[in-house]
């Protein structure tokens, strides 16, 4: 497997309607979040302990919530919040 991120349940679900400029700042804070989940789990597939948090990440004019899932490899951008 490779790491990935994606928009759970959907992106139109999560990020729909929301203006470009923020969305392409969320999408740039979930390639930041996916490269250091990449450093930090190695080769998540066989992870073993119980899986991180949900967390929040701020970007300008909002911010989101994602979860890191090492089993899966995979950064979930779960809610945004546009302000």
């Amino acid at each position: 497997m490779t790491w990935r991120w994606e928009y759970d349940p959907s992106e139109e679900y999560v990020i729909g309607g929301a203006p470009p400029a923020f969305v392409a700042e969320v999408e740039k804070k979930a390639d930041e979040l996916l490269r250091a989940a990449e450093a930090f789990y190695l080769d998540g597939t066989v992870y073993g302990e119980m899986g991180p948090k949900g967390e929040t990440a701020r970007v300008p004019h909002g911010m989101f919530v994602y979860l890191v899932v090492p089993r899966s490899e995979c950064v979930y951008i779960r809610q945004v919040t546009c302000i």
